[in-house]
Formats: structure tokens, sequence, C-alpha cells
């Protein structure tokens, strides 16, 4: 079997890279625009599958707890804006989700490429999370996502170092 080549998520310290893409209702959403806030970006593979799905449904469960602690929450895959709306409608995601129908968010954060699934070696977005800061600095990759506690894990994490 060939090797599968690793992905280089972003890693704490670096300056997240501006972007702009639209959102489920067809807003164009531009990083640099959400100034002083705590943003947490999530990539997944795709929309309305078993465990994006349960990864989505933790979030939107665990909203209010997240947005009490300031985080705008923005999920990002390479689906069309229609399949956005669909699935925030589906499912009532009280939050952002950006299609990167060119991949280039997925490419500039290093969450895109190769990964071992069924058998067969695919290239897709690995599931990860970002956790930037009110300047535009990564604070924390989560590349090991547990889809039903990807909240806890982002409160965890604020609880200990966010605010060093």
């Amino acid at each position: 079997m060939a090797e599968i080549k690793p992905i280089k998520p972003l890693k704490a310290g670096a300056k997240a890279p501006d972007f702009s893409a639209k959102d489920q209702n067809g807003k164009t959403i531009t990083l640099s625009k959400l100034k002083d806030k705590k943003i947490v970006i999530y990539f997944y593979p795709n929309d309305d599958t078993e465990t994006c799905t349960k990864e989505a449904c933790n979030l939107r469960d665990n909203y209010s707890e997240l947005k009490k602690k300031g985080f705008t929450i923005i999920g990002v895959s390479h689906a069309p804006v229609a399949s956005k709306k669909k699935f925030a409608d589906k499912y009532q995601l009280p939050f952002t989700l950006l299609a990167d129908t060119d991949l280039a968010i997925v490419n500039a954060f290093g969450v895109y490429g190769e990964k071992l699934f069924m058998g067969k070696i695919i290239t897709t977005i690995h599931r990860s999370t970002f956790i930037i800061d009110e300047k535009g600095y990564i604070k924390h990759t989560i590349t090991k996502v547990t889809s039903g506690k990807a909240a806890k894990q982002i409160i965890e994490y604020d609880k200990i170092k966010f605010n060093e």
C-alpha cells in the first residue's frame, strides 16, 4: 500500500490566515472582520453525514455555553452554499457554516490531504478545530476531535489555557 502523506495543520502561535467565503445564507464572511472575538473554526469533511452531524449537533447543543464564553463558531467544509443551508436548517444549527468550494481555506489551515478511509486512501478534509484569539492568532489546534465531545474539547481548553 502507498504511504499516506501527512497533513500539516497550523500550530498554536501562527497567525490565522485571512479568508472570505459564503455562509449558509449566501453572506460573505471574512475572518479579519471578526476582530476582537474568540473564534472557533472547525473543519469537517461533509454536510449531513453521520459523524459530521454528530459534531455539529454537539456544538449546537452546547452553543449557549460556548457563546457565553465569548466564542464565535464557524464550521467549514467543501460543500456548496445550498448544502450548508439544508444542513443548518435540518439540524437547527445556530452558527455559521462556510462553503469552501475551492478548498482555499482548508489548504491555508493545512487540513486537506490524504487519509485512509474504509481501506482506501482518499483525499479529504481532516476533522480539525482551531481556537483563535481576539488578535487573530491560533491559540490551540485540536486534530483528534471527538465528534460527540467537540464542545467539551473546546471548553476544557478554554478553562485551562485561553486566558494565559
